[in-house]
């Protein structure tokens, strides 16, 4: 199979995934550049932002044209998160590839174990400021980092230490994705190797596509039957990267 077609299959999947689930499916951009697409780690990362910033806008404004986006909230988060990120960024480049993969491994696994948890109704909590900052730095660093969005991270954070219902964190939570994804992207201008652009371009076109259905696919399967599948995947994913970094 060419690359181009992988390209267009892997972004479509990815874009599925983040349009019908508000966060979560830009963790697998990275090991789908590294495996199927020959990225290097580093490549890859960078790569991935990427992708996310300009899937993640995408898949915001469709949540934004519902009302689903707190922007106040999301903003004050996002910011939280801007130079943990951009810190993140800048020291990735210089960090050996076994240990990015071997990072990004374990977040992914954290990621879909958290997926797998029955989803709670959370009552409107109380506002506390430093809780909501130390998790927004939080996630900044991890987008940062490993170049991912962040959103399986974000969507319980909002609902958990912001108060918001999970239909509007699941929208919120892209703002605060292409927030973090941007001062990422930026801190990583001129270290991201060769980003292999003809293998990009129709990666990200694919995800954008693919987050509008995912929009409409969230209206029509259950929110649960669709994070589970997709947390199975991931599992499997984290398996795979970790044993290949055992290996």
């Amino acid at each position: 199979m060419s690359v181009l077609i992988l390209a267009l299959i892997a972004g479509a999947v990815i874009g599925l995934a983040l349009g019908a689930l508000g966060g979560g499916g830009s963790v697998l951009a990275v090991p789908a550049l590294i495996y199927l697409l020959g990225f290097s780690p580093a490549a890859a990362t960078t790569a991935s932002l990427i992708i996310v910033t300009a899937t993640s806008a995408t898949a915001l404004y469709a949540h934004a044209r519902d009302g689903n986006v707190a922007w106040k909230t999301g903003s004050l988060f996002a910011l939280a998160g801007v130079v943990p990120a951009f810190l993140a960024g800048a020291v990735a480049g210089h960090v050996p590839a076994t240990l990015l993969t071997g990072a990004f491994a374990v977040v992914a696994a954290l990621a879909a174990v958290r997926m797998l948890r029955p989803a709670r109704a959370e009552p409107p909590q109380r506002i506390r400021p430093a809780k909501a900052a130390g998790a927004g730095a939080g996630l900044g660093a991890v987008t940062g980092f490993l170049g991912v969005g962040g959103g399986f991270l974000a969507v319980p954070a909002l609902v958990g230490v912001l108060g918001l219902r999970m239909k509007q964190a699941a929208g919120t939570s892209l703002l605060v994705i292409t927030v973090n994804s941007l001062a990422a992207l930026t801190a990583r201008t001129g270290t991201g190797g060769d980003l292999r652009w003809e293998v990009i371009a129709p990666f990200t076109g694919a995800a954008i596509l693919g987050a509008w259905d995912g929009k409409r696919l969230a209206t029509k399967i259950t929110g649960e039957t669709l994070q589970r599948t997709f947390a199975v995947v991931l599992l499997a994913v984290a398996a795979l990267m970790l044993a290949d970094v055992i290996a």
